[in-house]
């Protein structure tokens, strides 16, 4: 008959398998460091990259939204929560990086519907072109340009609504 209770050998036998598991676990990390933290530092690149694209795009819409506002004072209150909004995205793309230099404003057109038009058309080219970029974005990335693209989107639509209210009325 055979012995149920655990016996020093057998004790022996499992805690050393157990060491050998952790140090074989152990080196294959550390086996291969410098690719990974080449693959590592390539994909912090290209992030730093998507995200100063992005923030540029965002920070190029809010100067559209300033002259907009400048050209046609009356559209203040209703452009004014759009902006802030794009104005928070720039920095939340941005991340802990510098601002950058603020871009040159657009030409705004003289009549208040084309430049609404005009301002939409950019929000609509910013949405998709965030949509896009979702595809080479790593995860937390791809949920902040997902989240600035619904809000163009939604800008896009806010936008269209001014444009055919004012008409109505």
């Amino acid at each position: 008959m055979r012995r149920t209770e655990t016996t020093r050998r057998g004790a022996l036998a499992a805690t050393g398998a157990a060491a050998v598991a952790l140090l074989t676990g152990g080196c294959t990390e550390d086996s291969a460091p410098h690719g990974r933290d080449g693959a590592t530092a390539a994909a912090l690149r290209a992030e730093a990259g998507l995200r100063k694209r992005s923030a540029r795009a965002r920070r190029t819409l809010l100067a559209h939204y300033d002259a907009v506002v400048a050209a046609h004072p009356s559209t203040a209150g209703r452009l004014e929560p759009l902006r802030e909004a794009v104005a928070r995205q720039a920095d939340a793309l941005r991340g802990e990086g510098p601002a950058g230099r603020a871009p040159a404003p657009p030409a705004v057109a003289a009549e208040r519907g084309a430049a609404l038009r005009k301002l939409a058309a950019e929000e609509q080219r910013g949405a998709d072109a965030h949509s896009a970029a979702l595809l080479e974005a790593p995860p937390e990335l791809a949920r902040l340009l997902a989240s600035v693209a619904a809000a163009g989107a939604a800008h896009v639509y806010l936008l269209t609504e001014l444009l055919t209210e004012r008409s109505d009325g």
